[in-house]
């Protein structure tokens, strides 16, 4: 299961569950010492918003008492599990409004949160204020902007909030606002993450020195090159919170590898010593934090650090049973040098299973991957779907191309005007690097994406470098992303590749579907029904070119899933598919007793 949006009120503790054996229901559940956890959002509810289509920030909890963002109607409930069934806050008149990323007044009676309406004339979005008891209908305190995110109250009731417009997205250009008057942010800077310190100071993150680094009403807590944020795909990140002496606990990104440290007033940040490499979810509780952490052989986990001592407590692990570390890899983080003489990175896992040698001067088949988005960056925690290959003896490398986040703007800019291109050619050298240092076999190298890094795959298989592929969800046309998709990415690939109709031209080459004739090797597509970030359309056209190449393929769709698979049953289709289909190209009978994936062959 998934563990996120970890919360704390009073002595409790409160996250979110998403959980694949329940077709993906997201559950609120609470925890105090001495409890056991209890969920509070009791089927068939699920605790999931679709603001953005991405979500985040379903619930908050606080005097008032716990409200959340109901999936199948999207309106606003409040739960008690000692008080009955959960109640609606919010009207059904008016299906088509959706809340997201609420905060309670401090007196607990009202809720502001962002709403996202879909009217006959497009989507709107503002800030809105709902009374706890439902009393009146939503009252708007923030319009105006194509977007809003983080509205938070002060002690004294002021409220912040952060907007950005089109074609920006959050991560290029943000605006932070306290009582309408912008003091944030801008053309070139992205703000993230306010918030109110205890002696009502407002802080935040921006990147206007090119890195996203902690504010103090404009002041630089810290200046360093690292990135106390990532790109607000979600709602809800919290990667710094105020200990009740006045100090500052925070998580940051440098060099490739995540830390959580102390920061004292006029000192520089003190890193803990804790074997974790990812950090989620950063929030004052007791006398101490609690988060969410993760490293490469250690499930996401709820707990609480002690940032004296480093004394770590487990509240709640992802996985219940620990993996046998005899069959997992730790990645090496590498730097490779790419095209136009840039470097990139990644991070190579090399095969792991205590119970299986490779015969003597055997190199491993290789799968290369990426993030999606695409501006994001390579997961630093266990990732079951890596160790699933590395434990059969292929090796992986998960590139963080020239685009991805955590090494500054400057690097995750380098992809504007290149997706298609730059994406492409470090993965493809990423891929010879590791052949030539003769730490893969170059013969047999396979490369998968999905969703935004689908595209990079697709483009890169027409390359003549790999033997294989895969796209799960994958971009096939990006003129189709452009004109049909929802309102959040909208705009996306104005940036990133071109204005749209302007550069229409550029939109067709870099699509992989009008490339279907110089794709060079065997390719596998998952596709859910329900998606309405990449459509199924797109699958269903590649499939059609895929045909008139004559190239062999499979295809598989996958009813009542959208974009990302939640449902268990189809976690484990997709990838026993995936193996099936890589043996069958590559030459190998998988040892998993597995159902066989249909190859069409022209």
């Amino acid at each position: 299961m998934s563990l996120g949006q970890l919360t704390p009120s009073g002595d409790f503790l409160y996250w979110n569950e998403g959980r694949p054996a329940e077709a993906g229901r997201q559950v609120v559940v609470r925890w105090a010492p001495g409890d056991d956890p209890v969920d509070v959002v009791p089927a068939p509810f699920s605790a999931r918003t679709t603001v953005h289509e991405y979500g985040g920030g379903s619930f908050c909890v606080g005097p008032g008492g716990l409200f959340f963002s109901n999936f199948t109607d999207q309106r606003l409930w409040r739960a008690d599990p000692d008080c009955g069934p959960p109640t609606p806050i919010t009207g059904d008149e008016d299906a088509r409004a959706r809340y997201a990323d609420g905060q309670l007044s401090p007196d607990g009676a009202r809720l502001v949160c962002v709403r996202e309406r879909h009217t006959a004339d497009g989507v709107v979005n503002d800030v809105v204020v709902v009374p706890t008891d439902g009393s009146t209908p939503p009252e708007v305190v923030a319009a105006g902007h194509d977007f809003f995110a983080a509205p938070r109250w002060s002690a004294d009731g002021r409220l912040a909030w952060l907007a950005w417009d089109h074609p920006d997205m959050p991560w290029d250009a943000s605006r932070l606002f306290v009582d309408d008057e912008q003091v944030a942010g801008g053309p070139g800077e992205s703000v993230s993450q306010p918030r109110w310190s205890g002696d009502g100071v407002l802080h935040w993150v921006s990147d206007r020195t090119g890195w996203w680094n902690l504010y103090r009403e404009g002041q630089a807590l810290t200046p360093m090159e690292a990135e106390f944020t990532g790109p607000d795909w979600s709602f809800g990140q919290a990667t710094y919170t105020f200990l009740a002496d006045g100090r500052i606990v925070a998580a940051w990104t440098a060099d490739g590898r995540s830390h959580l440290g102390v920061l004292e007033p006029g000192a520089p940040i003190t890193p803990l010593d804790l074997p974790f490499t990812s950090f989620a979810d950063v929030h004052a509780y007791g006398d101490g934090v609690a988060a969410i952490v993760a490293s490469p052989t250690q499930a996401p986990a709820v707990v609480t650090i002690d940032p004296d001592t480093g004394r770590v407590e487990v509240i709640r692990a992802s996985r219940p049973t620990p993996v046998d570390p005899g069959y997992l890899s730790t990645p090496q983080a590498i730097d490779f040098p790419t095209t136009g003489g840039a470097t990139a990175h990644a991070l190579f896992y090399l095969p792991a299973n205590r119970d299986c040698d490779a015969p003597p001067g055997d190199l491993p088949p290789l799968v290369v991957t990426s993030h999606g988005g695409p501006t994001a960056a390579a997961s630093r925690s266990l990732e079951l779907r890596t160790q699933f290959w590395t434990s059969r003896g292929i090796a992986v490398v998960d590139v963080d191309y020239r685009g991805s986040t955590g090494y500054g703007r400057a690097y995750r800019q380098a992809l504007d005007g290149l997706w298609g291109v730059v994406d492409v050619d470090d993965c493809l050298a990423a891929a010879r690097h590791l052949a030539d240092a003769k730490l893969v076999d170059g013969a047999r190298m396979v490369i998968r994406g999905s969703s935004a890094s689908g595209l990079t795959a697709l483009l890169a298989l027409t390359r003549g470098v790999f033997a294989a592929g895969a796209s799960l969800y994958g971009v096939a046309d990006l003129a189709a992303l452009a004109t049909d998709t929802h309102k959040f990415e909208a705009r996306y690939c104005d940036r990133l590749v071109g204005p749209w109709p302007v550069a229409a031209d550029v939109y067709r080459t870099r699509s992989p579907l009008f490339h279907a004739d110089e794709l060079s090797a065997p390719l596998i597509l998952f596709q859910g029904l329900d998606d309405r970030v990449v459509p199924p359309a797109q699958s269903e056209v590649l499939v059609d070119a895929l045909r008139r190449a004559g190239l062999p393929f499979a295809y598989l769709r996958f009813e009542g899933e959208g974009h990302g698979f939640r449902r268990s049953e189809t976690i484990r289709r997709v990838v026993e598919a995936e193996l099936s289909f890589y043996g069958q190209v590559l030459g190998f009978e998988p040892a998993d007793d597995i159902e066989p994936v249909d190859i069409e062959r022209p």
